[in-house]
């Protein structure tokens, strides 16, 4: 059996990534064994990770970056696992918290806020390579939202993938003793959920909500959103933790 822990990046009041994550890895092997953290609420102990296969550390809804005080907690967590040596993946706020503590940076990004899909994401030769992008296409389309983004990759980091938005859509870093795979966006995310997400946060293009809401069905609203509608089913969508689960179980 293999055990999972989320790291839940959100404070109590605004966590719900963690369920997005335990509902995907249900559908990647229901076997798995998931338990959850939440930093914000108590701080992360040698002791949870016990029995551990991986460590998971999720997005964020938060409006401070990952190098902010208010950030304090995630970063002496992710420092925690990196020096346990348990294998990582970061999504959205996970990446860029993964480039800060390795030496990297962050900042927001010039282009804005992307939100929807992350449209025509492209692989890098590495990414072409590395068994985390393995089932990806040129150019594909997935969900995801973000103001900020990498903006400078920890030295030893190997760039896997981006897009005209922003340059680092994913990256591994796998030297020290550290085992991290990260995407700027949000395979766990099913899009009619995005669709929710963005509602909340007071989107005002009604026609990208609408298509959203159907895009796995839709070939038409998929096109429109940057995708096709095989990007966003679960057997597509959620490739990078399907590959990242394969990977923490050899």
């Amino acid at each position: 059996m293999t055990t999972v822990l989320i790291v839940e990046s959100n404070p109590p009041a605004y966590a719900q990534e963690a369920f997005l994550f335990q509902t995907a890895l249900a559908w990647i092997d229901p076997g798995t064994e998931m338990r959850v953290a939440c930093p914000h609420e108590t701080l992360l102990t040698p002791e949870m990770l016990d029995g551990a296969d991986g460590v998971i550390f999720t997005g964020s809804s938060v409006d401070w970056g990952v190098d902010t005080p208010e950030g304090a907690p995630l970063w002496a967590a992710m420092e925690m696992v990196f020096a346990g040596g348990l294998p990582t993946y970061g999504s959205c706020n996970g990446m860029q918290l993964a480039a800060c503590v390795l030496g990297g940076a962050t900042a927001a990004s010039p282009n804005g806020r992307e939100r929807g899909l992350a449209r025509g994401v492209t692989l890098t030769e590495a990414g072409l390579a590395h068994p985390f992008l393995a089932g990806r296409r040129q150019g594909y389309g997935v969900p995801c939202i973000h103001s900020h983004e990498v903006t400078a990759l920890p030295e030893g980091a190997v760039l896997l993938a981006g897009n005209a938005h922003s340059q680092v859509q994913g990256f591994v870093y796998e030297k020290n003793g550290v085992s991290f795979w990260g995407v700027q966006y949000h395979p766990e995310v099913p899009p009619a959920h995005m669709a929710e997400v963005l509602i909340r946060a007071g989107e005002t293009d009604a026609a990208m909500i609408a298509d959203l809401e159907v895009a796995e069905t839709d070939t038409g609203a998929a096109i429109r959103l940057g995708a096709t509608p095989e990007d966003l089913v679960p057997a597509t969508r959620l490739t990078e933790l399907r590959n990242w689960v394969a990977h923490i179980r050899v």
